[in-house]
């Protein structure tokens, strides 16, 4: 079996420690590339972890040698400061990770997005989400597998009392039928979709929403 190598961005996040994690047991998968701001205890043969000032992104692109490029960087309007620091990390930083990948030959690559994603909508995270999946569409990767879970459960680093306290209600208001596609999602459950998905050919510009990818129980 033809193996491959990922490089994932964001790995130290919420989906991405799981991701890595399972990357790393994928029997598809040789080696693991981490490009990453913050050190990380991880010990694997087959990873490789760079360390990166991510404001001289650009002077690392040989970083970025691999087959798949796994996009799972994010945070939050509360830790960046405001709406135009999250953009510089969600949608700014993302979209000039996947032009250095896509210029290093990189032909995949897997994005967590979000549902609800749309450059149009009157949310700000939203909207940047839409941006982001649009300016990388026009890049031209052979493929482009968009992940758009809802609100992600697990255990964070960081304390956020606003998704504690939605995680805690949201199971029960999304019993009722019209609130479904707004359940929330295990990021470990999203992860393990992102890799089984990498094991396929795949091609074109590929969109996985929460029902259609993960049916309710």
């Amino acid at each position: 079996m033809e193996t491959k190598t990922a490089i994932v961005l964001g790995a130290t996040g919420l989906v991405g420690r799981h991701l890595v994690a399972q990357l790393v047991d994928a029997p598809h998968i040789s080696k693991v590339i981490i490009i990453t701001r913050r050190p990380i205890a991880l010990s694997s043969d087959k990873l490789v972890v760079y360390q990166l000032n991510f404001d001289t992104i650009n002077e690392y692109g040989n970083r970025f040698a691999g087959d798949i490029l796994f996009s799972c960087l994010g945070t939050t309007r509360n830790k960046a400061g405001s709406i135009a620091a999250q953009r510089k990390v969600d949608l700014d930083l993302q979209y000039q990770c996947a032009q250095i990948a896509f210029n290093q030959g990189v032909s995949e690559l897997f994005l967590v997005s979000s549902s609800g994603a749309n450059s149009e909508s009157q949310n700000a995270y939203l909207q940047m989400k839409g941006e982001l999946e649009e300016k990388i569409g026009d890049l031209g990767f052979n493929t482009l597998n968009i992940f758009q879970p809802s609100l992600l459960l697990g255990e964070r680093k960081e304390f956020r009392a606003g998704e504690r306290i939605a995680s805690a209600m949201l199971p029960l208001l999304c019993k009722i039928p019209a609130l479904s596609k707004y359940r929330p999602i295990h990021a470990a459950e999203v992860a393990r979709k992102m890799v089984q998905v990498s094991r396929t050919d795949g091609d074109g510009v590929n969109i996985y929403r929460l029902d259609d990818v993960f049916p309710s129980e």
